[in-house]
């Protein structure tokens, strides 16, 4: 590796991570552009299903990408295929 370079982290170590830590995420939908999951994961498998407590379901202006909070519906605990998530990051709070 070059000095200026990262070691790429596989993407269930960081899934694990935020499981590990609590860490509220965000999951941005396969083909959803007006509609976002925001809650905590707490338990995934190899085909990156995921289970997410206190899920929040956020509408998005598919124009901005603006999150409306406000508007947010609450959903409880729920799966969410890994064939419908394109994004995962965390939310800063």
């Amino acid at each position: 590796m070059s000095s200026g370079s990262t070691a790429v982290v596989p993407p269930i170590n960081c899934i694990f991570g935020f499981l590990e830590q609590q860490t509220v995420v965000t999951f941005w939908l396969f083909e959803q552009l007006g509609t976002r999951i925001r809650g905590k994961i707490s338990g995934f498998d190899e085909f990156m299903n995921v289970v997410i407590d206190d899920a929040l379901e956020i509408p998005v202006d598919p124009q901005t990408g603006e999150e409306h909070l406000d508007r947010g519906k609450r959903l409880g605990k729920i799966l969410l295929k890994g064939d419908n998530i394109t994004l995962i990051t965390s939310v800063d709070q």
